[in-house]
């Protein structure tokens, strides 16, 4: 294995304007001693890891990396700056920037090094030296560590200004306890992550235990990144009197932390203000709360400064992305029931009473059996992953049984949204209730489940639940009734909700208004509608997998690499096929499709035809009623969106070569689930 930084790697006079032509201008030294394969594709990487979060920290560094498979081996390039390059980070722009490529597997070894790159980079000693250095070879040295941040190196077995012998590697693991004071000093646990589990999840873990030293607490950090984490000993996290969460990913065994003060924000947080953090969280200490009271950013509700809508939606998303592979097992054994039994299957007597291993209609019964009581969750679910996102998981015994009682009293998919926010709100009030200390170990397992979820019933069985009944019980009615010119504006509501977001928000509220119409008692208008939802999910994924076959030179090379991976997305309905594209050029792309998910919707639901299935593309036409003519309508669309981008990508201004002008940016191909994605 090479070294991770040469000479080659190192530019102490970076041109560029942009955070993407510094990436590419790093990227080609890392492609020209072989580190990277395909230059494109391990922008693409970068971009998408840039897209989830900004990666410039104050202090002017910016720290673009991600995990790529076009990438050989763990390998660095460092950029020096005159000007600045802005990579996002709240003082300006940064003139220090560090390109980290990790392959799709990296060992465990050398991710241990990166993350002590990312360690010494709070460091201002290490980051000073960068900055005065005028020689390559010196520069790639400091980021190895072969070489002191002073003048004059020390010799091998000597300590560096960081305490280390120079040909001794940099620490690994959870740090060591901060400095305690006389008395009894206040303790802190803290965990730290990040999506790649590299950089930020390592500096956030040294900007806090800096500070927790500078403020006289003692605080241990478990850095759940890349390398594997070790847990914190049971011990010390039941001494502690308080807990930091800064995290972009979610917590791993996160209720061993139960019943303490917490402050959980982005990782980014961790880096920039843990001075804040140590005081934020001793004050919740001293004034005896439980819990933060705030949605966390990651399991729960958004970020501090996001508006009640932008909250609402990830509550609802949270819910509805729980209920989908109930609804892919569940819908799916159903329509295998139906496809076996026939539609009669629904009649037949309970498998534990009559069951025949040779006789396939006691199959088709066991198949639509087993649905059902998978289906019999959705509701359930749904109502207590609302609530989950709302309270974390707390918000779980309220919310399934706020679901259970939705299911009850046939208030429906709409009554378990009513139900999940119940006990999120419900929950989140309890939390915000100064707790006496010796009641707070068993608040979650004993008062907060049996208060909200009295509160959740009361209002379920009483107050609400018959309202939202009967406007279930009038929307099914509606559903049932449509036909003609109504039924065809529905199809185009539904075909433009599916495809305004590919996948986000809107997508998945119209799928979970189709999916909670199925089931054993599904009426024709039911199943109507899930039929134009999935027709219209699978259009934009084809429509960009059409665009690039018939006029590729259109597309990057990256998108026409996806265009082709789009074809079997598309057929299989996945609509997150198409964000590559859309996030490369949304201007284009999104209205392109939501056009001809409109003319599929309508077509569809002007057809006739019907779908048992809540998932599953052309690979459930045998279960579509009126079949051909779905199929027209799901080839009509795409060759209207398919047109459409064209068109509007054609008419862009040329570039000056006279090329195709390229997209601002390139994303990954997606990662598909292979549960169920819409």
């Amino acid at each position: 294995m090479s070294e991770m930084i040469t000479a080659e790697l190192v530019d102490l006079d970076l041109s560029a304007e942009t955070k993407e032509a510094a990436a590419r201008l790093l990227a080609e030294r890392m492609v020209a001693l072989g580190r990277v394969t395909d230059l494109e594709g391990f922008l693409a990487d970068v971009a998408a890891r840039e897209a989830q979060m900004p990666t410039g920290l104050d202090g002017g560094i910016g720290i673009p990396h991600c995990r790529s498979t076009h990438v050989t081996e763990p390998t660095l390039a460092f950029g020096r700056s005159a000007q600045g390059i802005d990579f996002g980070a709240p003082d300006g722009p940064a003139d220090l920037v560090f390109l980290i490529a990790a392959p799709a597997g990296a060992d465990e070894d050398h991710l241990t090094i990166l993350s002590s790159l990312a360690r010494q980079l709070m460091d201002a000693e290490f980051t000073s030296a960068l900055r005065a250095v005028e020689d390559a070879g010196r520069a790639a040295a400091l980021i190895r560590g072969e070489a002191s941040v002073s003048a004059e190196e020390p010799a091998a077995g000597e300590p560096t200004a960081g305490g280390l012998a120079a040909d001794e590697p940099a620490p690994v693991g959870d740090p060591a306890p901060g400095e305690t004071v006389p008395g009894e000093t206040f303790k802190i646990v803290a965990v730290t992550s990040c999506p790649t589990g590299i950089a930020h999840t390592y500096m956030a873990a040294e900007s806090l235990e800096n500070a927790g030293r500078e403020a006289g607490v003692e605080l241990v950090v478990e850095t759940q990144g890349s390398a594997g984490f070790t847990r914190l000993d049971p011990a010390v996290i039941a001494a502690a009197d308080a807990v930091i969460f800064a995290h972009d990913v979610p917590v791993r065994d996160k209720d061993r932390f139960s019943g303490k003060p917490t402050v959980d924000v982005g990782v980014k947080a961790g880096i920039s203000r843990p001075a804040e953090l140590i005081a934020e969280v001793r004050g919740k200490a001293a004034r005896g709360e439980m819990s933060s009271g705030a949605p966390s950013p990651v399991e729960a509700a958004g970020d501090e400064g996001d508006g009640y809508g932008t909250k609402l939606r990830k509550w609802l998303m949270s819910g509805v992305s729980y209920m989908v592979p109930f609804v892919a097992a569940g819908g799916l054994l159903i329509a295998l029931g139906f496809a076996i039994g026939g539609y009669e299957i629904n009649e037949a007597k309970s498998v534990v009473d009559h069951f025949i291993w040779t006789e396939a209609a006691s199959w088709a019964a066991l198949f639509f059996q087993v649905g059902g009581l998978a289906f019999g969750f959705l509701v359930p679910v749904l109502a207590g992953y609302i609530a989950y996102g709302m309270a974390d998981r707390p918000g779980l015994v309220p919310g399934f049984v706020g679901g259970a009682v939705a299911v009850t009293i046939n208030a429906g998919f709409l009554g378990g949204l009513v139900a999940g926010l119940i006990a999120g709100a419900t929950v989140m009030a309890i939390q915000k209730v100064r707790i006496p200390a010796v009641l707070r170990g068993i608040m979650p397992v004993v008062v907060i489940p049996l208060i909200s979820s009295a509160v959740v019933g009361f209002l379920m069985f009483l107050v609400v639940g018959e309202p939202i009944a009967s406007l279930q019980r009038a929307l099914t009615d509606w559903l049932q009734s449509l036909d003609g010119s109504n039924a065809v504006i529905l199809g185009v509501i539904l075909g433009l909700m599916m495809c305004f977001d590919l996948g986000g928000p809107l997508n998945k509220v119209a799928y979970a208004f189709a999916v909670g119409g199925l089931g054993a008692n599904a009426t024709d208008g039911n199943l109507k509608v899930m039929a134009a939802v999935m027709a219209a999910g699978m259009v934009p994924p084809l429509a960009m997998a059409l665009a690039t076959t018939v006029r590729g030179k259109l597309f990057t090379k990256t998108e026409r690499e996806n265009g082709k991976a789009a074809w079997v997305l598309g057929a299989s309905f996945i609509t997150e096929g198409a964000i590559p594209f859309a996030a490369a050029d949304p201007l284009r792309v999104i209205p392109a499709s939501m056009a001809g998910g409109a003319v599929t919707g309508a077509l569809s639901m002007g057809f006739g035809a019907t779908l048992q299935a809540p998932h599953g593309g052309i690979f459930v036409v045998p279960l579509i009623g009126q079949p051909l003519l779905y199929l027209v309508a799901v080839m009509a669309g795409t060759c209207v969106s398919a047109g459409l981008v064209i068109l509007l990508k054609g008419m862009r201004k040329p570039a000056a070569t006279g090329t195709a002008a390229p997209a601002p940016a390139e994303v990954a191909p997606v990662a598909v689930k292979e549960t169920v994605s819409v």
